[in-house]
């Protein structure tokens, strides 16, 4: 496997038989939780890290549409999602995980013309912007019901 396939895939998540995207985000939820317990500032930087990565790595590995085996889209969107959590709790990370994969699916609104623009960049930018809108609903959520996420 070339250094390409093995980012794209997220270290081989990608090519689990059932829900590579799934996986890939559950998979995230450790890393992300250690980052967040070192500093939350590290984030986003790792996000830019892992979408730069992950731009590198599809178009190198000369990816026709969006094959299921590419999931480092949704380790950057997870770990984005993560940002949204002002704590870090058990139900805040299984929040974060269930918004940003029911977004990441349903693709509603801008999520679903990102995924539809093609390339690298349309392929990491849906799960970037499912990310985003899911950091922006835990930080909505823990802003207003503080004790709700933990």
């Amino acid at each position: 496997m070339t250094l390409q396939r093995l980012i794209a895939s997220f270290f081989a998540c990608g090519f689990v038989p059932v829900a590579p995207g799934t996986v890939a985000s559950a998979v995230t939820l450790l890393p992300g939780w250690l980052l967040l317990r070192a500093s939350p500032a590290l984030v986003p930087l790792a996000v830019v890290l892992v979408i730069l990565a992950g731009l590198w790595a599809i178009r190198t590995s000369h990816v026709d549409g969006d094959p299921g085996w590419v999931v480092v889209d949704e380790v950057a969107g997870q770990l984005l999602a993560l940002y949204g959590l002002a704590h870090i709790s058990l139900l805040g990370m299984l929040s974060a995980f269930l918004i940003f994969r029911v977004l990441d699916i349903a693709k509603p609104g801008p999520i679903g013309w990102a995924d539809r623009q093609g390339g690298a960049a349309g392929i990491m930018a849906d799960d970037v912007i499912a990310g985003a809108v899911t950091a922006g609903i835990l930080w909505a959520i823990g802003s207003c019901w503080p004790m709700l996420l933990g």
